[in-house]
């Protein structure tokens, strides 16, 4: 037992000893030291300056002034590294045999530039030929690389830097031939971003080429996992898992800003996919399903990520909902009028691209469709979409729709309709299901506001429909034109047809023609879309009444779309069909009058000409008796 004593007494002489003699260095001799092995193991020059001394805790090593790293030969004179302070670990065991072998690096603050060249170099590729040394990158053995409060720059041809402030940085890379574990935390939007990472093999990872890692994007609002290969150049192939409980919260995490998506469009996404990401910045998903909020979606796409970002795809749904698109809140007008809440386009400045939507139904609040195929054209901040197929209310719809959100918000399209029940659209659309039958129609709209109420109070545009064999509830007109009755029944007519026009959220139309079998009608009125009422005149006419003269019996339709109120102008009426009568019996009753006041009219001279004469001049004779005048 006394020999093992010896021993272990020797030993600490031994580690004494060799402390002791390290202590005897003086701190710039360890500064070049230490900065002779990062730039061996490196490949680029490492310079420190400032006061140099060697620390026991919290590790064991040189803690420094200014340190800088250079950049590649390519990139400039800025380095790609500088730092006001450092700290730099030292290995224990091989300073008892003297040699100083740097275990970790530890700096505050630190400025760092990251750039990629047109042909594809990067600067911080130690092992391609980047630094200045020529030595390889196999050389490269930091156990712990720690970075605190630093400010990340990128740069590369053709767009625009990219920076960051407060972010921090750990490696653990004990082995330096095993994996190691990266951790980074940004704070572009003002809260943790933190990106986690597992490296199979960094040296390889670093030297290019795909490599197994996993990685987790973690914000505020959710994450993002990914699993497979990657590389330092970018590309990556692997699976994508995003779980997004608040998309707005999460794109402002990102310093994208707090967008208001509609529900159904992602305000909350579960989305997973293969993805493939290529050097020039290319993002393909395939087999990608995703359900963003009430809907579910699967399909490929692609994103193009240099510069702005663009979308193209294809993409499969079922039951696509996006009633919160025509919803946006209460209205201050009750449930009579439209919502003033406002409407967030902004999401349309995020990206461009073509996306075709192929869905089993579509519910637009308002309106409701089955089969529809719709291509989705977004470019700077306009999206049309363009109707390919839209099957609804027993017919089909084409044309185009447009959301404009350049210079505020607008909407507009151009749309037509085939073979479609018009009771269940006009239900739909105004509350209403007096009309009914098969139409053909066509519209032309434009509306500007930041709301469903000020975009209908705008509408502009013009229109037309044509009916076959239709009905119209709540009304007979051939009772109304043989009996006078006003009251229930229905109408049932051959042919229907109207143009109109649109300004400030009021339809106009002078030329409704119908066409009955007993009678024919006209129509002229207005339809105010922005106060839900109308005023209109339906004037049916009996071709064979009176004696082959017609009889016509105009009829008033005045009120809310929901419960209109529906009279006979009778007064109306009688000049349309009696006027000549009217004219008749007005002179006879003329005659009557002046026979008895016995008054005679003169060539070219009224009845009511002469009634006034003769009036004039009994009270003059009055007039002369009172001031003393003959009578």
């Amino acid at each position: 037992m006394k020999w093992l004593l010896r021993l272990i007494g020797v030993v600490v002489l031994v580690a004494a000893v060799a402390v002791g003699s390290l202590l005897l260095l003086s701190g710039e001799r360890l500064a070049r030291i230490a900065s002779d092995q990062l730039t061996a193991q490196l490949g680029r020059e490492v310079s420190i300056s400032g006061e140099v001394a060697l620390t026991f805790y919290p590790v064991l090593g040189v803690s420094t002034g200014p340190i800088r790293i250079a950049n590649a030969d390519w990139a400039g004179e800025r380095p790609m590294f500088q730092a006001a302070s450092a700290t730099i670990a030292l290995e224990t065991l091989p300073l008892l045999q003297r040699d100083i072998r740097v275990k970790g690096l530890h700096a505050q603050a630190p400025d760092i530039l990251l750039q990629r060249d047109a042909g594809g170099r990067a600067n911080w590729d130690f092992g391609s030929g980047g630094g200045s040394s020529g030595r390889g990158v196999a050389r490269l053995s930091i156990e712990d690389l720690t970075l605190t409060g630093g400010a990340v720059r990128f740069e590369q041809p053709g767009a625009a830097p990219v920076a960051y402030r407060d972010v921090d940085v750990a490696l653990r890379w004990p082995d330096a031939s095993g994996p190691a574990d990266l951790k980074v935390v940004l704070r572009p939007g003002g809260s943790d971003v933190t990106v986690t990472a597992k490296l199979a093999s960094p040296l390889n990872f670093i030297a290019g080429g795909a490599h197994p890692v996993t990685a987790k994007l973690a914000a505020r609002g959710g994450s993002v996992d990914f699993s497979g290969k990657a590389g330092m150049d970018g590309q990556a192939q692997g699976r994508l898992v995003a779980d997004l409980a608040s998309t707005s919260g999460f794109l402002s995490a990102l310093g994208l800003g707090a967008v208001d998506l509609p529900r159904g469009l992602g305000q909350a996404i579960e989305a997973q996919t293969e993805v493939t990401v290529t050097a020039d910045q290319r993002v393909a998903l395939r087999g990608l399903t995703a359900v963003l909020d009430q809907n579910r979606l699967a399909g490929d796409v692609d994103v193009f990520l240099a510069g702005k970002p663009r979308v193209n795809g294809k993409l499969q749904a079922g039951a696509l909902d996006l009633s919160a698109l025509t919803e946006g809140g209460s209205s201050s007008g009750g449930s009579e009028g439209w919502s003033t809440a406002p409407i967030d386009a902004s999401a349309l400045a995020l990206f461009d691209g073509e996306l075709l939507i192929d869905a089993d139904s579509l519910d637009l609040g308002t309106l409701n469709f089955g089969k529809t195929r719709i291509l989705v054209t977004n470019d700077n901040s306009r999206a049309v979409f363009s109707i390919r197929e839209l099957q609804g209310y027993e017919g089909g719809f084409s044309g185009q729709f447009v959301i404009n959100n350049r210079n505020g918000l607008s909407v507009g399209g151009d749309l037509t309709g085939r073979n479609v029940e018009a009771k269940a659209l006009l239900k739909d659309l105004t509350g209403t299901d007096r009309l009914s039958g098969k139409a053909d129609a066509e519209i032309a709209f434009l509306g500007v506001g930041q709301s469903v109420d000020a975009i209908v109070a705008s509408l502009r545009g013009k229109g037309a429909f044509s009916f076959g064999r239709g009905v119209i509830s709540g009304i007979d007109l051939d009772r109304i034109m043989r009996g006078g009755a006003i009251g229930g029944g229905t109408t049932i007519f051959d042919s229907l047809a109207a143009t109109w026009e649109i300004a400030d959220g009021t339809l106009r139309n002078n030329d409704l023609a119908m066409v009955l079998a007993a009678l024919n009608a006209e129509g002229d009125g207005k339809v105010n879309l922005h106060g839900r009422s109308l005023d209109y005149v339906f004037t049916p006419r009996l071709l064979k009444a009176r004696d082959g003269k017609g009889l016509a019996i105009p009829v008033r339709i005045k009120g809310s779309w929901s419960n209109p109120r529906i009279t006979a102008d009778l007064d109306k009426a009688i000049d349309m069909n009696f006027a000549e009568e009217k004219k008749q019996i007005e002179e006879e009753v003329k005659k009557r009058i002046g026979e008895e006041l016995g008054i005679e009219t003169r060539e070219g001279e009224s009845l009511e000409d002469a009634v006034r004469k003769k009036v004039e001049d009994e009270l003059l004779k009055g007039l002369g008796g009172l001031l003393g005048g003959r009578n």
